[in-house]
Order: structure tokens, then C-alpha cells, then sequence
């Protein structure tokens, strides 16, 4: 890949006389300024940019001739259209809506988070009667806070108003202005990137806000004068934390290498060959969904949702279902809601869901919940057009509902068998020479042997237990050592055989062999 610098390439320079800052902002403010003059009494605006919404507020002053006010606890009541001088008044949250409610002229009152406050139930009182007195008042209540949720009372009286997000235009403006900071900085010296990792950095920090993506941008820049490929991850990781996520969605950090997996030469395949219309929008292909992987426990499913993310070279988001079920009613349709919107701007990604069952069991004893989850799981599986591919893993098919596992919800159903006798030889050789150890391709040979029906966990756990045994008789670790560990193992294929041998049986003509 060729080396470029963003202080001089011509295309970044077209792209830029291309763009118009104004436009972003003449949007965002006819946009709200529809909101206002469609007579709606509450504005609800949840963004960390107050300043930025503010602003667009000063710029609404004159077309809809209305007196601009700004209220926070620590500064009060002050007015912004017109300079007052320093007056402030009503600090007091409940003070405040009885002076807008008492108030004859109309006016337009921003209230900065204000969210703590609608707990009491003064408060929402008091919002009520000034939005349904808009007739005689006028009055427009904008909410600006991090977060908001109002009463289901008040919901008919509000609209929600989100800024725009910068667009790839923007964000590559972003990116040259601060790359000239630097260099004008360091001696004129240039910013190294190319093009293909300008391009993949362009669509991992889509769905932050100006401020973080400006934030982000200086770290990466001000940290050795390069955007490599090898800043893309930690951009990713970055992200995620700066959208403040809770822990519906965790951010797996580590994503196992592709020849880190022994075997599925089949997904691997059909991986390989559905990549790049993964990230290609301007394909006529449709883009992949996302696949199941089902089979028998410990042999490699969680492992392959890490390797998908590292071939597709993304993040990869895990999604707990234990978080996201909630006791109040219709809480926990909105954390997974809020989980898949966190998928969307965190794309292109790989979300992996593991054990989906025991997320989607349906019963008759939850006031069905489990039923409305997979109803919103499957609608987004249906409507998303965000690059996001869905893994996910599965040990028990009885527990799965009959909607989620029909032709056309993932894109293939992969079955996951015990490991044949050279995949078996591949497990063994690549988690003994992870730990810098290594044994003759005929002990190999021999060790698949004599593991028949063992999963890839439990090969694994032979190699370890071994390791102990050396550790502690202060030897180098030997194939005989791993034998023995092995005789002394009842593999789960033994243990829980008819429900095993069931398993196979169901996905024999339903599912597609991973190897």
C-alpha cells in the first residue's frame, strides 16, 4: 500500500472543495425549526453538544421572533436573545416552570439537564399544564441532556429533535484540519496514512459526534504523526467507550486469529468468499446477515464468533442476554433496543450472540417478554441495512423457537461436530505450540488417536492438565504425559451420549456441516 499525506493528496482536496460546512448545519436547522413551528410545546434533545444546540437556537432568534431563555441550576434563568447584563434568576428547578407556566409571553425556554428533576412528580405536573396551555402561552420547553425519558403523559405533547452526525465529507475536513494543525506544529512534517486505511478509519468513526470524533482524530494523530491500520482497533475500542455503553453490550477486545481455529474448512470458506461483499455497499449482492452455529458444546463455536471479526478484520460486540432482561415491564425490550442501535453505529462489526437460547426460550411463566424480545430481534434482523453480521451460538435446538431458526433469518446454519481425527491433530499441535512447546508429527498422530469424541475444549484441557503434571515433576512436557491425561478423561460425547447422538440426528438434514 502506497503512503500518502493528508496535508497535500489531491483527492482529499476535491472531497473538501466538495463540501459545505453550512449545509450540515442549514439541516439541523430546518429540521427543528419545523419541530417549533409545527406548535409543539416540548422539545426533547438528548446529546452531550448543549453548546452546539444552543447555537443553533441563537440562529432561530429572528424567523421565529420569540425572546431565547437558558436555564441550568448552577446559572439560573437568563435570557440569550437579548444582552440582560448579568441578572439570573430561579435557580430552583420547580421555581422555574411555575415562572414559565405564569409567564403571558411566548417564548422559548432551553433547559439544561433538566433529566433529574422529572423524577418528581411536581415537576411533570407543572410541564403538563404549560404544554397543554400552548394556546393561550405559546411556550416552547426544549429538554437538552445526556439522557432523557419522560412519562408516557407527556410523550404526546413532545417531539425529539438529534442532531446530524458528521458524514464522511466532514469527517475527512475534520481529519485535514487537524493534520495541518500538526504539521504547522512539527516543522511542516506530514501525516503518513493511505488511502485504504483513511477509508476504513472514515467508516469506524461514523456515529460520533463532532467533538468526539475531533478528540479521537488529535489522539491518533498526535501520537506518532501516522494513521496505520494498526490504529484502526484501538479507534474501535475508543468508540465504544466514548458511546458509554453499559453491559448489554460488551466489547471483546481480543479477537482470536483465523488459524487459530482447527478446522470448519467449510465456514471458512463460505466466510471467505461473502467478505468482501460485506464491506462493499455498491454491490449488487446482497450483503450477508449473519449465520448459526450450532453443535455440541466445547467444540469451537465461541472461538469461531472471534475468528469472523478477525477475518472481516472489525470489532466484535457480545451480546449478554442476562443484561438485558429487566423486572419492569417493557425495560428489557428497550436494552436490547438500545444494544442493536449501539451495533448500527458501531458497524461494520461482528455481534456475536452466545447461547441465543437461553435469551429467546420462550415460556409461558415471563409475561411474555421472551416472546416480545424475539419479536424486536427478529424485526431488526429483517430491517437492518448496517453492515452488521449476526453470530450466533447455540447448544440445545429444543430451547430454539421455530421463527428464529426458518430458511431466510440467517443466512446459513452451520453444525458444529467433534472433531474428526486430523482436525484433532491440528487442535493438538496449535495449543501446544501456543505455549511455545512442540512434539514429532507422529505423536500428533498418535495423541488424535486416542481422542475420539473428544471436543476441541476438553484436547485442550489434556494439553494443561499435562502441563501441570510436568511442571510439578519438573520435566519437559511430553506426549506420553498428554496419553495419560486423556486415559484418565470421560469426554462429554460419553457422558451425555443419547442427547448428543439427538443432536446430530436433528441437524443431519437441516443444517450445513462446518467441516
Amino acid at each position: 500500500m502506497g503512503q500518502g499525506s493528508l496535508t497535500a493528496p489531491v483527492w482529499i482536496v476535491v472531497i473538501r472543495q466538495l463540501y459545505t460546512p453550512e449545509y450540515e448545519i442549514m439541516s439541523d436547522l430546518k429540521d427543528l425549526e419545523l419541530i417549533l413551528r409545527s406548535n409543539t410545546p416540548l422539545v426533547l434533545v438528548e446529546t452531550h453538544e448543549e453548546r452546539r444546540v444552543v447555537g443553533l437556537f441563537r440562529r432561530l432568534i429572528i424567523p421565529l421572533n420569540k425572546p431565547l431563555f437558558c436555564w441550568s441550576v448552577t446559572e439560573g434563568l437568563q435570557r440569550l436573545d437579548v444582552d440582560l447584563g448579568t441578572q439570573k434568576h430561579n435557580a430552583d428547578p420547580e421555581k422555574i416552570l411555575r415562572q414559565i407556566k405564569s409567564t403571558d409571553k411566548a417564548g422559548i425556554y432551553l433547559l439544561l439537564d433538566f433529566h433529574p428533576y422529572l423524577e418528581e412528580h411536581v415537576n411533570q405536573r407543572l410541564l403538563k399544564e404549560i404544554a397543554q396551555s400552548f394556546a393561550n402561552n405559546g411556550h416552547h420547553v426544549v429538554l437538552i441532556s445526556p439522557e432523557l425519558e419522560i412519562q408516557d403523559d407527556l410523550q404526546r405533547f413532545a417531539a425529539s429533535f438529534r442532531l446530524s452526525m458528521p458524514d464522511s465529507d466532514k469527517l475527512l475536513e475534520i481529519i485535514r484540519e487537524t493534520a495541518s494543525t500538526w504539521s504547522m506544529q512539527n516543522q511542516s512534517k506530514k501525516v503518513k496514512t493511505d488511502r485504504k486505511t483513511l477509508d476504513r478509519l472514515l467508516k469506524n468513526l461514523s456515529g460520533l459526534t463532532e467533538t468526539d470524533v475531533r478528540s479521537l482524530i488529535r489522539k491518533l494523530i498526535y501520537d506518532d504523526g501516522a494513521i496505520t491500520e494498526e490504529d484502526l482497533p484501538a479507534t474501535m475500542q475508543a468508540k465504544y467507550e466514548l458511546l458509554g455503553r453499559d453491559g448489554v453490550l460488551s466489547f471483546e477486545y481480543e479477537t482470536e486469529r483465523f488459524a487459530d481455529v482447527g478446522g470448519m474448512a467449510e465456514l471458512k470458506r463460505w466466510l471467505d468468499i461473502r467478505k468482501k461483499v460485506f464491506f462493499d455497499q455498491d454491490s449488487k449482492l446482497q450483503p450477508p446477515k449473519g449465520i448459526m452455529l450450532l453443535g455440541v458444546q466445547g467444540c469451537g463455536k465461541s472461538l469461531m464468533a472471534k475468528s469472523v471479526a478477525g477475518l472481516f478484520g472489525t470489532s466484535l460486540l457480545r451480546l449478554d442476554f442476562g443484561s438485558i432482561y429487566n423486572k419492569f415491564f417493557g425495560e428489557s425490550e428497550k436494552n436490547l433496543r438500545q444494544a442493536l442501535s449501539t451495533a448500527e453505529l458501531m458497524s461494520p462489526c461482528v455481534l456475536w450472540v452466545d447461547e441465543i437460547e437461553k435469551g429467546l426460550a420462550t415460556g409461558e411463566n415471563d409475561g411474555g417478554t421472551s416472546r416480545r424480545i424475539l419479536g424486536t430481534l427478529l424485526t431488526w434482523m429483517s430491517d437492518n441495512e448496517h453492515p452488521v453480521f449476526v453470530v450466533a451460538t447455540a447448544n440445545s435446538i429444543e430451547q430454539l423457537p421455530p421463527e428464529l431458526i426458518r430458511k431466510g433469518r440467517f443466512d446459513e446454519i452451520f453444525f458444529v461436530d467433534l472433531p474428526k481425527t486430523g482436525v484433532r491433530h491440528d487442535i493438538l499441535k496449535i495449543h501446544i505450540e501456543k505455549r511455545g512447546l512442540s512434539l514429532a508429527d507422529a505423536d500428533y498422530d498418535h495423541l488424535a488417536g486416542l481422542t475420539e469424541g473428544f471436543a476441541g475444549a476438553e484436547l485442550e484441557q489434556a494439553v494443561v492438565s499435562a502441563l501441570y503434571s510436568a511442571h510439578a515433576m519438573d520435566q519437559q512436557l511430553s506426549a506420553d504425559m498428554i496419553a495419560d491425561e486423556i486415559s484418565r478423561t470421560r469426554p462429554l460425547s460419553v457422558v451425555m451420549a443419547e442427547k448428543i447422538a439427538s443432536l446430530r440426528a436433528w441437524a443431519a438434514d437441516r443444517t450445513v456441516p462446518a467441516d
